[in-house]
């Protein structure tokens, strides 16, 4: 196993791996922190592939990785690259040889942790992917429709009586400049018209909760955290929540293990309901999910969690 710096890949404004990062530099483990959207104004690259794999260099204004020495890779949220200095035909040509080129080299480094792959996270973050692998793992899942058809729409939220809208991503949507997001809402079937075969859509039978539960899984370390609210979509409103600490019902933490593993990942922010009787039902699963806010609420060594796996220590 490598001794060399841990890679950390993120946008400027991420204050969970602020946290990380301040942990690590604290046990005297060397950090190199990029944005790969800052290339290639202030991060350069120089890797060769040849019989011995690849070996090079991965540049910032104030470190320098060697290829061959990095432990493990944090892949957050980067932001995307630009090249506004270029016309839109060619700056788009630039782009995809960066997505390509940079975005390959820092995907197949030799011996890296991944925490977690860039590739892996692509493939789990398809809602229906994750859906499918958690009823396979042994998860309750709520029925679920994904559908471009109206009729279809209509009759699943009939059937099940009490029916919510998921968006299946979040890219950036702007409101008169804002930032924005869907929510999570409730649908009748009188909500439902021709609109709907424009794209697909996800709809899902609502739980009768009686609270969330984040999950967040560290290497092989489970963090329950029980979320209490009376809201349909507790990221709504963080000011309503009350946290406490709890453990799995018995088979969930496998099952959590299980579902990773599927999708070769290492770590996971998995949201569940429980319903009144106890049960918990899978609602999602963001390999690249916040977790920090948690800590001040409860005390979880999360921070510590991640820097373990990172420094490849064992737990």
């Amino acid at each position: 196993m490598t001794t060399g710096p841990v890679l950390v890949v993120t946008n400027l404004d991420d204050p969970t791996t602020d946290l990380v990062v301040t942990e690590l530099h604290d046990r005297g483990v060397p950090v190199v922190r990029l944005d790969s959207g800052d290339f290639p104004a202030t991060l350069s690259l120089a890797a060769t592939i040849d019989h011995h794999g690849i070996t090079g260099t991965l540049s910032t204004p104030t470190r320098t990785a060697d290829l061959t020495r990095v432990r493990s890779l944090y892949y957050r949220r980067p932001s995307g690259f630009t090249f506004p200095h270029l016309d839109e035909q060619t700056a788009r040509f630039a782009a995809g040889q960066a997505r390509y080129g940079l975005g390959g080299v820092l995907a197949s480094l030799p011996g890296c942790l991944y925490v977690n792959h860039p590739h892996r996270i692509g493939d789990a973050e398809f809602k229906p992917s994750g859906l499918a692998t958690a009823v396979d793992v042994g998860f309750q899942v709520p029925p679920t429709l994904i559908t471009s058809e109206p009729d279809a729409a209509r009759a699943f939220i009939k059937r099940h009586a009490l029916a919510i809208y998921k968006p299946l991503s979040t890219p950036l949507y702007l409101i008169d400049g804002v930032s924005s997001t869907v929510q999570v809402d409730e649908v009748t079937p009188e909500d439902i018209d021709e609109r709907v075969a424009g794209t697909v859509h996800l709809f899902q039978q609502r739980v009768d909760k009686a609270s969330d539960v984040r999950v967040t899984v560290i290497g092989d370390r489970v963090f329950c955290v029980r979320i209490d609210s009376d809201l349909l979509d507790w990221r709504t409103d963080y000011g309503r929540l009350r946290y406490s600490v709890v453990e799995p019902p018995a088979g969930i933490a496998d099952a959590l293990h299980r579902y990773l593993a599927r999708f070769g990942l290492v770590f996971g922010a998995f949201d569940f309901a429980i319903d009144r009787a106890g049960a918990w039902w899978f609602l999602e699963c963001n390999p690249s999910g916040q977790w920090a806010w948690m800590v001040p609420e409860t005390g979880l060594p999360l921070v510590a969690a991640m820097a373990d796996l990172l420094e490849r220590k064992a737990s």
